[in-house]
This record gives structure tokens, C-alpha cells and sequence, in this order.
């Protein structure tokens, strides 16, 4: 039985935190400056097939990733768990799409989303965006050129969890572990 989901804030909440943590805030600096680094932008190989990706050492113990998008590539829809993050383009231009919810963090296979909750973002060089956990979103390359971004997460990735989207219906379809990606 799917549960309706309604529109509200994807901010990070405002909880007791580690202060040695990154906040979003300091993450979405930390890709910024990163994506503006021509060099290190520059030194990722990019495959014309598929994307490419190489792990960076990120701001007080975050997981960072320089990720190469060829043309036509996708993540599809996926969220970070309990990890906050943020990401920016360092080449080209990127599109995502998320959802306005607070999805709830586990006990769900199926979710009926109401109206109002899709959000459309185009990222083009040096822009960036932070997010908070349970961030639902699919980040799409729908040109024609190769796009480079950068990416980081606080805690490190526990999991991502995928899901498959048809209509108003969110489906969850997969949970992956560090290791199926690392």
C-alpha cells in the first residue's frame, strides 16, 4: 500500500551535530572551490561510455568524488541516507531533479507523492547546490558534452538507497552498500 507524501521543507534540520562536522553549508564551499580547479578538473580521465569517478579527500572527514558525466548519463532517482551533502559543475551543466519531501527513513517499499513536489534545478560551472538527508533526487548530463562535477557527503556514505519512479509513484528498488561502488 503506498503512503501520500506532501510538499515541505528539504532543509537540513536543525539537530544537535558533532562540531568537528561539516555542515552543508561548508561542504557546498568545499565543492565549489574544488570544481573551480581547473587542474584537478582537468586530471579526471573520462570514458565515453560510461561515468568515471575518482574519491577526493573532502573537509573534516567527508566522503568527495570528482565524477565525470558523459553525454546522456544519469544516477537515476537516489537518495544519501543519513548523510548530508552538496555538489557543483565544475565543466558543462547539469540538471536535477529532486523532490520537496521529507521522505520517511526506512518501513516504505512504495510512496504516492502529491502534486507539488517535483523541483527542476539546471547547475552550469561553478554552480553548486547543499542538500540534507533523505535528499531524493536524480542528477541528469542532458547535453551534448562531457560534464565534470564534484561531490561530497558528511557522514561518508553509509548507503544510497534507488528507486524507480512512475507518475506520482516512488518505488524503493535497491539498497547499496560503499562497497558496490567503491
Amino acid at each position: 500500500m503506498s503512503q501520500p507524501v506532501a510538499a515541505q521543507s528539504d532543509s537540513t534540520s536543525v539537530a544537535t551535530r558533532d562540531s568537528s562536522a561539516p555542515t552543508a553549508a561548508e561542504l557546498l564551499d568545499f565543492v565549489r572551490r574544488s570544481a573551480a580547479d581547473k587542474e584537478l578538473i582537468a586530471s579526471l580521465p573520462l570514458d565515453p561510455e560510461g561515468r568515471t569517478w575518482v574519491r577526493l579527500e573532502g573537509p573534516g572527514g567527508s566522503e568527495a568524488w570528482l565524477i565525470g558525466w558523459p553525454p546522456g548519463t544519469g544516477t537515476g532517482w537516489h537518495d544519501h541516507a543519513e548523510s548530508h551533502g552538496a555538489f557543483a559543475t565544475g565543466v558543462g551543466e547539469l540538471k536535477e531533479n529532486s523532490l520537496a519531501v521529507r521522505l520517511p527513513a526506512s518501513g516504505w517499499k512504495t510512496l504516492e507523492l502529491n502534486e507539488g513536489v517535483d523541483r527542476e534545478r539546471q547547475l552550469g560551472p561553478g554552480n553548486g547546490r547543499a542538500f540534507g538527508k533523505h535528499h531524493v533526487h536524480e542528477v541528469l548530463n542532458e547535453s551534448a558534452e562531457h560534464v565534470v562535477s564534484v561531490h561530497a557527503y558528511y557522514p561518508p556514505l553509509p548507503l544510497i538507497r534507488r528507486f524507480s519512479r512512475s507518475g506520482a509513484v516512488l518505488r524503493l528498488e535497491q539498497v547499496e552498500r560503499p562497497g558496490d561502488w567503491q
